[in-house]
């Protein structure tokens, strides 16, 4: 209920988008997880900021009832919950790595729902596909109790996945069509701050280390001012790799001055990974390191010659000068520069 009068205020302000889903080529190896966690807009976002998550779509699942759509789950009064079904790359992340963020999106010890949604829809369940997944899950369950992280008991269910049923379309990707009611949403509904504050450093891992700014690009997919960043008139010659992961991704050789304020490359030197962005009521490429998965900005096709601009976020790179490479220890594109 909260999360519908959250919602109807929000596009009463805001307004309709024209956001439609992308089509996805999915992989011949691909497999599929399912993840009941409450609200499944927060679930979507979460675990296809993963790398090696190919597609999340939000719908239904655990009921008895032949069909689903959110007029009927939303009551409370049918026995599906929302959940989530990842497809992902196992040869990326694996079905562990992805219990293990699940676990980090939730209250697992709340039986009535998830933060501010009520109901036994908003429960909490891992959904298994075959016998070894079970068993993942329920050690990966029994790992959590005997960490002694919560006081109290683990409700959390562990079920055979039956039939999964899609949410309707406006349900796909709330996240990216209504980006600020979304955020709202997530802050509001107390899912935000329970996850700061119940993980931590432990959650972050070497993502403490960010400044503010550096965090808030690099994880929220948010925007440093133009103008007003690091290296957007930085002329010196070398490379500039990931500020979390330190992996290579652009040299000085390829930047150019785009008169928008921000670092801009003509080219990758190092692996990147693009995907669609139609947030904000843009349809836009997103640009994202490989291991880290890293937001670092968007490319376009208004570079010089014919080329692609690489428009980057300072706050997502750090710049090893030609001089400093074989002490930073990327001493291999030292060639780059002779």
């Amino acid at each position: 209920m909260v999360r519908k009068i959250i919602v109807i205020l929000l596009v009463l302000l805001v307004g309709c988008s024209s956001y439609v889903k992308e089509e996805i080529q999915m992989p011949d190896n691909i497999k599929k997880a399912i993840f009941a966690g409450g609200c499944f807009w927060c679930m979507e976002a979460a675990f296809e900021e993963e790398a090696g998550v190919i597609e999340v779509i939000s719908g239904y699942i655990g009921g008895s009832e032949k069909d689903a759509d959110y007029s009927l789950v939303s009551t409370g009064t049918t026995s599906h919950y929302e959940a989530v079904e990842v497809s992902y790359d196992p040869t990326k992340v694996n079905y562990e790595q992805l219990l293990d963020l699940f676990w980090r999106q939730i209250d697992p010890t709340d039986d009535g729902g998830q933060f501010a949604d009520r109901g036994p829809q908003y429960r909490t369940a891992i959904f298994y596909n075959d016998s070894e997944e079970k068993e993942k899950a329920i050690a990966s369950k029994e790992a959590l109790e005997k960490s002694d992280k919560f006081d109290k008991p683990i409700v959390t269910q562990i079920l055979e996945a039956e039939t999964f049923y899609p949410a309707e379309e406006y349900h796909q990707d709330y996240y990216k069509k209504k980006t600020l009611q979304y955020q709202a949403y997530a802050k509001g509904s107390g899912r935000k701050d329970y996850i700061e504050e119940t993980w931590g450093d432990e959650y972050l891992g070497e993502k403490q280390k960010l400044s503010k700014l550096q965090y808030d690009v690099t994880q929220t997919c948010s925007t440093e001012p133009a103008f007003d960043n690091e290296y957007w008139d930085n002329k010196e010659d070398g490379i500039y790799v990931d500020v979390v992961s330190g992996e290579v991704l652009f040299s000085s050789k390829d930047k150019f001055d785009s008169g928008t304020g921000w670092p801009s490359f003509t080219k990758p030197i190092g692996e990147i990974v693009e995907k669609q962005d139609n947030s904000l009521g843009m349809q836009r490429i997103e640009v994202k390191s490989k291991d880290a998965n890293s937001h670092l900005g968007h490319v376009f096709n208004d570079g010089p010659n014919g080329s692609l601009r690489y428009c980057i976020n300072s706050a997502s790179l750090k710049f090893i000068s030609k001089d400093k490479l074989a002490e930073e220890g990327y001493g291999e594109w030292i060639g780059e520069f002779e």
